[in-house]
């Protein structure tokens, strides 16, 4: 089974601001992972069942690192699981180092 990792810019923080496409991505996810940044009007958009992760990072208070967070979107992607990441900031940041950090599997991502 093969699962898809989608990072989702949360935007500047109106929730009026994200794309059709994040919503539907919100929508069908399996695993919502989140930072502080993200308004929380747009987890209302999640599945009853689907699992919400909180991995927020302020100034030096990090609830995951940076690299605990990619290991999470891979575990549960390779368990078959659509993963949303919502980031707060734009994805497009992360997408090469996603890419170089975790090579082919780095291909079943999609900004």
């Amino acid at each position: 089974m093969t699962g898809m990792v989608y990072l989702i810019g949360a935007g500047p923080g109106d929730v009026k601001l994200i794309t059709v496409k994040g919503r539907e991505c919100i929508e069908k996810a399996d695993v919502i992972v989140y930072d502080y940044l993200a308004d929380a009007h747009l987890l209302e958009w999640a599945r009853p069942d689907a699992e919400l992760i909180y991995a927020g990072k302020q100034c030096k208070d990090h609830t995951m690192h940076q690299w605990e967070i990619n290991e999470l979107l891979v575990q549960k992607g390779k368990e078959g699981k659509i993963v949303a990441r919502l980031k707060g900031r734009r994805p497009t940041r992360i997408r090469s180092r996603w890419r170089r950090g975790y090579g082919p599997w780095g291909s079943r991502c999609t900004i």
